[in-house]
């Protein structure tokens, strides 16, 4: 099947002098030894294989993009089974029948064959894994949802055709692998894992080296050759003809390799990213580019270059500085951050979310928390049932790469403990992420509030297996109509959130979003319509005790009537103080 995407060049296509030239300043850039006129063709035929090419002449306006409506749901596609129907049906009744309506997006984890990483380790991109259902299943999905579908494009699974066919040395997939020698100097490269970077395989021409970034079982690409980059536009244009509508871009960072440097953000994966994005601008149907990178702060902001790359980044550094923040009961790194975090440009947004299926990532908070910081929040979430996975630096020292647990679980208590505020510690955290500029995200296992999986993790061996639980579908069914379940509370209270964020203007992507000084206890900032219309002033008591401000301190406009949207509290008299139960949230505005 992953031949299926290969296609023979055809004649030119109906395309704009100015689209060529843009797409050749950046062919130039990233292959400047190559024929730019046919390479340009090229990537042209890949890219619209069955048409005359764009029927756009122009990008898409910024502003039509997204607005406040837009929230996604994260979960793989076998996050519910009964052994009997289809694990994407039963995706898809869930979604149909428990959030229509109130959630409009879902990024379902890698749907491919695959041989290891939980679907990252792909070996076949074009076709689905029989065990979760069809293309069919997929394309109903993408009909009522907005689908978010992971282009891995830093490598494939070493059981891959595309790596068999490497091996044995056949003319198209020769240079499809990037080769290093054992006497390189790799002293520089970023890692993510501690494995040996490279792994000895025997193919049709001898011994040779091969760069694996995550696992052995999952082969880095070379992309020096431009045919891999035609290959995948080829997959993408596959992709999107049967529904995918939001590209994520996983481990780009990796992309392309000099040997001597750190291998992690070059200027070509920039650039290769540049051009993904300038053909989604001009695809009929709007495509929005989201970029994995799991780093520092400032190295994920590079992204979004300037409007030209990520259309999304996810904001990493949100969940550990929320974690620590609701563990010690402190918004003095979440104020710092926030403060000092640009407001996305027309065009751009950040992609809130507050845990995922890999876990909560230490490197975005690396400058932004101390190690000692770092090592207590760890030991607080060990002691609620959390494991830690480690990489190696360049120092040759180990360091915590993120903390793997269940988010309702590491929200069991505070570093003094475990306490009785578990539910609404865990509906602060999402309540702050829904607030925030940007596109909220939610993670099936936070919706459904799934505890630690302990099971999952002695049976497959691995951290990540904590938070990663598959759901008897009858059975969560069912806890969801127990009143008396955490479950049940937990995942109603959220869609009530979410209903009312997302019908509020100042919640668009892109409103702007002022942080306010409340002291150490409360975390809050200011949102205002993008016509200025609605304000809301989004407030979150962060730690276990009763809070209360003066309302003169939020300057709000007198003479406009004043209310919480969470609580339904007016706001009456302006000498009065707000009061806040623990881990009490409020949204204050002047619009109902």
């Amino acid at each position: 099947m992953e031949q299926a995407v290969h296609s023979t060049v055809k004649p030119s296509k109906n395309v704009s002098v100015r689209l060529k030239e843009n797409i050749g300043l950046l062919t130039h850039s990233i292959y400047p030894d190559h024929d730019q006129d046919s390479l340009i063709g090229e990537i042209i035929e890949a890219f619209w294989p069955n048409s005359e090419g764009p029927r756009k002449r122009g990008r898409t306006p910024a502003n039509a993009i997204w607005n406040e409506k837009d929230t996604y749901v994260i979960t793989y596609g076998n996050t519910f089974f009964d052994g009997e129907h289809k694990p994407l049906d039963l995706l898809h009744d869930f979604l149909e029948n428990h959030l229509k309506g109130i959630v409009n997006g879902v990024h379902i984890l890698p749907y491919f064959p695959f041989t290891s990483d939980d679907g990252f380790a792909i070996t076949d991109y074009c076709a689905v894994n029989s065990t979760l259902g069809a293309w069919e299943d997929i394309s109903r999905i993408a009909e009522d949802f907005r689908l978010m579908s992971d282009l891995v494009i830093n490598h494939c699974s070493s059981q891959s055709m595309m790596f068999s066919e490497y091996l044995q040395g056949h003319a198209r997939y020769k240079n499809f692998f990037y080769e290093a020698s054992s006497d390189d100097d790799l002293s520089k490269v970023v890692r993510p894992r501690t494995h040996p970077l490279l792994r000895e395989v025997q193919t049709a021409s001898g011994t040779k080296h091969v760069w694996c970034t995550f696992s052995h079982d999952q082969v880095d690409f070379d992309f020096r050759n431009p045919e891999v980059l035609l290959e995948f536009l080829r997959i993408l244009r596959f992709h999107i003809d049967r529904g995918v509508r939001t590209l994520r871009l996983d481990a780009v960072a990796f992309l392309w390799k000099e040997i001597g440097t750190s291998c992690i953000h070059l200027r070509q994966t920039h650039d290769v990213v540049r051009l993904i994005r300038l053909l989604a601008d001009y695809n009929e149907e709007a495509i929005i580019l989201i970029t994995e990178t799991n780093v520092p702060n400032a190295e994920n902001l590079s992204y979004f270059g300037n409007r030209n790359e990520a259309h999304a980044v996810y904001n990493f550094s949100l969940p550990p500085l929320l974690l620590h923040g609701l563990l010690n009961g402190t918004s003095k790194h979440l104020n710092a951050w926030q403060m000092s975090m640009p407001p996305a440009q027309l065009g751009c947004a950040y992609f809130n979310f507050t845990a995922s299926h890999d876990g909560i990532g230490m490197r975005p908070a690396e400058g932004l928390l101390s190690e000692g910081e770092i090592s207590g929040m760890i030991d607080t979430v060990k002691g609620f049932g959390g494991l830690v996975s480690m990489r190696e630096g360049n120092d040759g020292k180990m360091h915590p790469y993120e903390i793997n647990v269940s988010l309702y679980d590491a929200l069991q208590g505070t570093v003094d403990g475990k306490d009785n505020w578990n539910v609404e510690r865990f509906l602060c955290s999402q309540i702050i992420a829904m607030g925030l500029e940007g596109i909220p995200a939610f993670y099936v296992h936070s919706l459904l509030a799934t505890r630690n999986d302990y099971h999952g993790v002695e049976k497959l061996g691995y951290n990540r297996a904590i938070n990663r639980h598959p759901w008897h579908y009858p059975d969560i069914i069912e806890k969801l109509k127990d009143g008396n379940s955490h479950h049940v509370r937990v995942f109603e209270a959220i869609k009530r959130f979410i209903s009312i964020r997302i019908a509020q203007p100042a919640f668009h992507p892109n409103a702007t979003q002022f942080t306010l000084q409340l002291g150490d206890s409360l975390f809050g900032f200011w949102r205002q319509s993008m016509d200025r219309t609605q304000s809301i002033f989004a407030i979150h008591n962060l730690t276990d005790k009763p809070v209360s401000i003066p309302v003169l301190s939020l300057n709000l406009i007198d003479g406009e009537n004043w209310s919480d949207l969470l609580s339904g509290d007016a706001i009456l008299e302006f000498d009065s103080d707000i009061e806040f139960a623990p881990y009490q949230c409020r949204w204050i505005t002047n619009r109902l």
